[in-house]
């Protein structure tokens, strides 16, 4: 790589959180019109990192060029004047507002008299039809689809000048055919000259978008290769430093109904939507099966999930858990033994000022395992809360331990920590839980903290469990779904067995098209 050609520098970046050091020593460079993907299991310094390229951290050593330009440490605002962009996994944009508005916020001085709206919306409507980001400038956010979305939030960036584009999990929320237009997006941004770093943990996406891959580990730099050379095996070695096994679904025969669903719905709030959540939804889940539900968020796969906590009362319809109807109260489906993992892991899976050990038992701390008489057995609680840790990998926690704000873990480890309450469970239950809800389970997590989950599950399910699996990552479905039943609009499709799916047909019912008989005409296959 020429000087003349190189637009971003970070040379020996090195940034420590007390006695961890997040980065060691990193140097990385991006050419212009380059694609680099950055891998890293949860915890391996990727977010830090591209924390200290915005500004938001300080990097104990090291320094940035940006165009041949030092870029000011720990100032946000120079890094969006010096051309640096970044699209977040979970958009950050106002559902009331036009995408017109959204685009042009923060834009404009709070003391300017008048809003220049005509020459913003001339900018839009440029900068869409040069980077083929079509878009009505006046539609309503919240009447969007997912893709669009996010074809908004990369206008918002590429609007305000970016020439270095960052995308962080591009594609974890979208449907086949939108994760297709993006990387139709993507070489038209790379024609235009853009560069832009590529974080996701899909390996398929990476090799067929990035030129080069750099792998973090530990907070160090392991590998800089381009991507012709690279193989998923190599990169999933180098993620985790050891080789990483595809857990192997066993299909036998299933047990009783487990969680029986019929003519379930469930009614939004009549002062905000006259819509139904779910819509006249028939399920059934046998003990010792994984059933999937795949469709693209908002469709009602969430009104599912809190039915299934207790968190939603049915509107109308019956819902059985073992033959027995259960109050819509979350204390009720704990007691009844149902192991939850919720969606959203920051505002509902932790209480984040708590620390580490009491969100490890936050769910039981009412059961005989962990206290007695309405006290806490500490000692009990915070032996679990180490092995959930220690089992589960949660990362993290080296200077303050189990006393650890659980705010402060990464995302992927606040995860792990989820997945390991739920799954271990009760230490006194004498039987797994009959019930597991895993609502992204695998979200933000690394290769080889997605292949350890997968197993837990097949595990849980080759013992009695029940296991509903709500997720927007086909490869995941394919790879541990017994059946699988797609959710559009509250309306839920018969759930088929894996095999009788293809990729195609799940694209098109996510959608909200009807999908060919796959097992009728011979051509069902898997998504791999």
């Amino acid at each position: 790589m020429t000087s003349t050609t190189r637009v971003l520098s970070l040379q020996r970046i090195t940034k420590r959180f007390g006695s961890l050091t997040a980065n060691d020593a990193i140097s990385l460079n991006l050419a212009r019109g380059e694609v680099l993907a950055l891998l890293g299991e949860n915890g391996a310094g990727k977010s830090t990192l591209v924390s200290i390229l915005f500004g938001h951290y300080v990097a104990y050593e090291g320094h940035i060029e940006a165009f041949g330009q030092p870029l000011p440490p720990g100032n946000p605002k120079a890094a969006l004047a010096a051309g640096i962009g970044m699209v977040h996994q979970h958009f950050t944009l106002a559902d009331n507002l036009s995408v017109l508005d959204n685009v042009m916020l923060g834009t404009e001085p709070l003391w300017q008299p008048f809003s220049r709206r005509s020459a913003a919306r001339r900018k839009l409507d440029d900068t869409a039809r040069r980077f083929g980001l079509q878009v009505n400038a006046d539609a309503l956010i919240g009447e969007l689809s997912v893709g669009e979305r996010q074809r908004v939030e990369i206008l918002k960036t590429l609007v305000r000048g970016a020439r270095i584009l960052i995308l962080d999990e591009p594609t974890a929320v979208l449907t086949p055919a939108e994760s297709e237009s993006l990387f139709d997006t993507l070489r038209q941004l790379i024609a235009e000259g853009l560069s832009v770093i590529f974080i996701s943990h899909k390996l398929d996406e990476v090799l067929r978008v990035s030129h080069r891959i750099a792998v973090l580990r530990g907070g160090k730099l392991v590998a800089t290769l381009p991507s012709a050379e690279a193989t998923k095996p190599m990169l999933a070695e180098l993620m985790v430093g050891r080789e990483v096994e595809a857990p192997q679904r066993v299909v036998r025969a299933p047990g009783d109904v487990a969680l029986r669903l019929r003519d379930a719905t469930v009614n939004a709030d009549a002062k905000t939507s006259h819509r139904m959540l779910l819509n006249h939804v028939d399920l059934d889940i046998r003990a010792g099966e994984i059933v999937a539900i795949a469709g693209v968020a908002g469709n009602g796969q969430q009104a599912l999930a809190e039915l299934l906590f207790g968190l939603h009362a049915l509107s109308s319809g019956q819902l059985e858990l073992n033959g027995v109807a259960v109050p819509a109260r979350p204390q009720a489906w704990v007691r009844a033994g149902v192991a939850r993992i919720p969606e959203d892991r920051h505002a509902v899976g932790v209480v984040g000022d708590m620390p580490v050990w009491e969100n490890a038992v936050l769910e039981r701390f009412a059961t005989s395992a962990f206290s007695r008489a309405g006290f806490v057995k500490r000692g009990t609680a915070q032996a679990h809360a180490r092995e959930v840790i220690d089992r589960f990998d949660v990362r993290g926690t080296q200077s303050q331990g189990l006393q650890t704000p659980t705010r402060s873990l990464s995302g992927g480890n606040m995860q792990k920590l989820i997945l390991g309450r739920a799954l271990m469970g009760d230490p006194s239950a004498p039987k797994p839980a009959p019930l597991i809800v895993a609502d992204q389970p695998t979200w933000g997590l690394d290769i080889g903290a997605v292949a350890y989950v997968h197993q837990q599950l097949l595990d849980a399910c080759a013992q009695g469990s029940a296991v509903l699996l709500i997720s927007e990552d086909l490869d995941e479905i394919f790879a541990i779904a017994d059946r699988v039943a797609v959710i559009h609009d509250g309306h839920l499709s018969e759930a088929r067995p894996a095999a009788e799916w293809t990729l195609a047909d799940i694209g098109m019912t996510m959608a909200g098209g009807s999908p060919s008989k796959a097992a009728e005409t011979g051509e069902a296959q898997h998504a791999h």
